[in-house]
């Protein structure tokens, strides 16, 4: 994995170890901070799907989920 990916993987983990708890926060925070975390993971596995079409195409095929 090259440097972007790593920086993905790192920001991405950053962001789920400082979730706040759903209700320490307010919840227009709390929807603030999940809107970010899943723009997040969606930019790594668009990143990770980028690096390998092809993983896990068989597993899913084989369970129906294509």
């Amino acid at each position: 994995m090259d440097e972007r990916g790593l920086g993905l993987l790192r920001q991405l983990m950053s962001d789920i170890e400082g979730a706040p708890f759903p209700g320490a926060v307010e919840v227009e925070l709390y929807t603030i901070w999940y809107e970010h975390a899943q723009s997040r993971a969606q930019e790594v596995l668009q990143y990770l799907n980028n690096l390998d079409p092809d993983y896990g195409k068989e597993s899913n095929d084989a369970e129906g989920l294509i």
